[in-house]
């Protein structure tokens, strides 16, 4: 009896899924606001802010791909490019918080920096989810790719190079 080389995990539910969420991106976020705060001592705001999104991105996608929505393997290079999309948002929004709190207060201490940073970053974690799962994430996507693997696995190009799990998917297709 033959098994496929992997098999995907059942995805999580809803509930399951935020809260993973929320341990993975909100820890990633939460340690992100003390980065940012501590970069900006040395540099504008946003640049501080660009970066410590861009690190912070690529390790919550990991994390997301592998723990909270089931994957249990690497997020592809769309659904990172996807996940960016998301963050990009999340970064304007936390700019935008930041930029306002500057507007509205003439030299406000790291503290309430912070404050405002992790609330907007929260309100943004909320809709990062919704896009994630959704869309990022959702299992129909992943099965589309894993489709387009076995058809160029079976065409005549690929034949040599099909394993035993994509033999059987060119048997069935």
């Amino acid at each position: 009896m033959e098994t496929a080389p992997r098999q995907r995990q059942a995805a999580p539910g809803a509930l399951t899924a935020f809260a993973r969420f929320v341990l993975c991106g909100g820890g990633v976020g939460f340690a992100s606001g003390f980065a940012v705060v501590a970069l900006a001592s040395w540099m504008p705001w946003t640049v501080a802010n660009a970066l410590i999104t861009t690190v912070s991105t690529l390790l919550a996608t990991e994390l997301h791909a592998r723990f909270t929505f089931g994957a249990g393997r690497h997020a592809s290079r769309r659904q990172h490019v996807q996940s960016a999309g998301s963050a990009a948002l999340a970064y304007a929004g936390t700019c935008g918080a930041l930029g306002l709190l500057h507007h509205l207060v003439t030299r406000p201490g790291a503290t309430l920096e912070l404050v405002v940073y992790l609330c907007a970053s929260a309100l943004a974690g909320l809709a990062r989810f919704a896009v994630l799962r959704l869309v990022v994430f959702a299992r129909h996507h992943a099965r589309s790719e894993d489709t387009a693997r076995a058809t160029l696995s079976c065409s005549p190009l690929g034949r040599g190079s099909a394993s035993v799990g994509t033999a059987a998917l060119c048997r069935t297709a």
